[in-house]
């Protein structure tokens, strides 16, 4: 069977101190590629070294946590170790889970997140930082996803959501693509891509990007609200902080 767990491996030989290149690749499905050569550092990054925004962000995390795409564990492993809390760790690469693991994350779960099926009343908070707002995908699904948190969270549960506002660039090779997807009724950032690393290539997979307009549109109607943004005046992330709505 042919491992498809790019990102997987990226994760492992970074950790591993494997002597190998340490870059990421992403394909996106117009051929389009990008390489970061920060990406696997930035799966570890120590909470001095997040985003601005994501240092502003993390004080809203309580209770009982999931951390979708936990990756190599840095957002699950500080709040574990540093805030005391109790929370999970979700990736659907099975190499991500095992990093996270061996760094010490005491609970994680390996499964894709459009699978998740908690109890009711499961967590207090779900983090979606690293851009994981994308994971939902495309607009039906990510009101599907959202109504399923909605039913496996508390009363005054809380989604900490990052994203990328995709409207942040002069790229005319991006710039074409979201052309392109509204041309076909999609939304401007709803992305089909890839990971590359070394000789594996991952699954491609549908990524939503969304400014912070798209975000409020993607969760009405799903019994969440848009309380607030966290963001920095010279950057494109934004995090939305995303709440149940009160009958």
């Amino acid at each position: 069977m042919k491992d498809h767990d790019a990102y997987g491996h990226s994760l492992w030989d970074y950790y591993t101190k494997f002597n190998h290149r340490k870059e990421e690749t992403i394909e996106r499905s117009d051929y389009y590629v990008d390489t970061s050569e920060e990406a696997p550092a930035n799966y570890f990054a120590t909470f001095e070294k997040w985003p601005l925004i994501e240092r502003k962000a993390i004080k809203y995390a309580k209770g009982r946590v999931l951390d979708v795409g936990c990756g190599a564990g840095r957002v699950s492993i500080y709040l574990q170790n540093k805030k005391g809390l109790d929370i999970v760790g979700l990736d659907n690469s099975p190499l991500a889970i095992k990093v996270s693991r061996a760094r010490g994350l005491r609970k994680t779960i390996l499964l894709p997140f459009e699978k998740i099926n908690f109890k009711p009343n499961s967590f207090d908070t779900v983090i979606m930082f690293g851009n994981n707002f994308g994971l939902f995908g495309n607009m039906e699904r990510a009101k599907l996803l959202l109504r399923k948190l909605y039913q496996m969270t508390s009363n005054d549960a809380v989604l900490i959501c990052e994203s990328l506002n995709p409207y942040r660039t002069d790229n005319p090779d991006h710039l074409s693509y979201q052309k392109e997807n509204e041309s076909k009724g999609r939304m401007a950032g709803q992305l089909r891509i890839r990971v590359r690393y070394r000789s594996y290539v991952g699954k491609w997979f549908d990524y939503l990007i969304v400014s912070p307009e798209e975000m409020k549109l993607v969760v009405k109607d799903t019994g969440w609200r848009v309380d607030r943004f966290i963001s920095t005046k010279n950057s494109p992330l934004n995090i939305g902080l995303i709440r149940k709505e009160r009958s």
